[in-house]
């Protein structure tokens, strides 16, 4: 029996329940929570304890096994978190009297930086895209969408035609948690929709019966006529990055785009909001990013930024250009105009 098919107790399904109806986590998220717990459940199981009964040692013994199983510190902060929604659950509906994650440490995570591709890169592999059979058409207007509004890969698979029926240049987006928000559409990505939406696209692709329920309102298809997978989509990112010789996934276009709108000046409000984003902080990741490339581009740069010595830079080169300006700082008397 597979894990998501492995039974729970009654108060476990009613957590991921809770979470459903209540919380409106996504399918992937609650199927990361049931491995969890069937996994945790199973090792309760072992020792004659049930959530319920759970103590501290327990919870305790369980994480150690996590680890000394050499499960990653991601992997283990995540089975923690579901650990504590469980018992934080149960004593908040009265099943329990006593949290024993309370004091549960998961281990502190390092923040892993985005990774961003160069914007020649990207342009490189969305140019690449060539051809106007409906699969090119619909892979351009699949990575021209993921890079031009930073959509989840999910987003863009779960988009419907009446997404983008408003005819106003947004797109309606459907986020973690079922959290809707409406995104501008830049004329890249315009364009190639309309072409994927139009005659000769997006049509050829459309079967005479849809095999379920749904599919007929889906943007982008398969080639068997049904709604676009998480999975497929990730490997039409993966192959048009590989025509193009970039290594790619659909997180690293979300990555890029944000990246090269901070870079290019866009206030990070903005770019949280385009993002959907819940916290600002989570966005102000990137623009760690583009401050490191800020810091590179300074020091290959500017002549004093570097340690004495430092003959990165061709200086006499620079010196050796004529100068237009009569008023050189480098002359007597010369008067520098005022920065202001």
């Amino acid at each position: 029996m597979s894990v998501l098919g492995a039974p729970l107790s009654r108060v476990a399904e009613e957590y991921l329940s809770w979470l459903s109806v209540e919380r409106g986590c996504s399918a992937n998220t609650l199927s990361a929570y049931r491995r969890d717990l069937v996994h945790y459940e199973a090792a309760l199981a072992a020792l004659g304890r049930t959530p319920l009964d759970a103590g501290e040692e327990d919870v305790e013994r369980y994480v150690a096994q996590l680890r000394f199983a050499g499960q990653s510190p991601a992997s283990v902060a995540r089975a923690v978190s579901s650990l504590r929604g469980l018992h934080r659950f149960l004593v908040d509906e009265g099943s329990a009297v006593h949290d024993p994650t309370a004091d549960l440490e998961a281990g502190r995570l390092p923040a892993r930086l985005p990774k961003a591709l160069p914007e020649e890169d990207v342009t490189r592999v969305l140019e690449g895209i060539a051809g106007e059979d409906p699969i090119a058409r619909r892979d351009r207007a699949l990575l021209e969408l993921l890079y031009g509004t930073g959509a989840r890969v999910s987003e863009a698979v779960g988009l419907n035609l009446t997404d983008l029926a408003g005819g106003d240049g947004l797109v309606r987006l459907y986020g973690k948690g079922a959290k809707e928000r409406l995104v501008p559409l830049g004329s890249h990505a315009t364009r190639a929709l309309t072409r994927w939406l139009a005659p000769g696209g997006r049509d050829l692709l459309t079967p005479e019966r849809w095999r379920h329920k749904g599919d007929a309102e889906a943007v982008f298809l398969n080639t068997r006529g049904s709604r676009l997978s998480r999975q497929s989509a990730f490997a039409v990112v993966q192959a048009r990055g590989a025509a193009a010789g970039v290594e790619l996934a659909p997180h690293a276009l979300r990555h890029s785009c944000a990246t090269h709108m901070l870079a290019h000046g866009a206030d990070v409000r903005v770019v949280q909001e385009l993002l959907g984003h819940a916290s600002v902080t989570t966005t102000q990741l990137y623009t760690k990013v583009t401050s490191d490339h800020l810091r590179a581009a300074y020091e290959a740069a500017h002549p004093r930024a570097g340690e004495p010595g430092d003959r990165r830079r061709d200086t006499r080169g620079a010196r050796s250009q004529p100068s237009t300006d009569r008023a050189s700082p480098g002359r007597r008397g010369a008067t520098a105009a005022p920065d202001v």
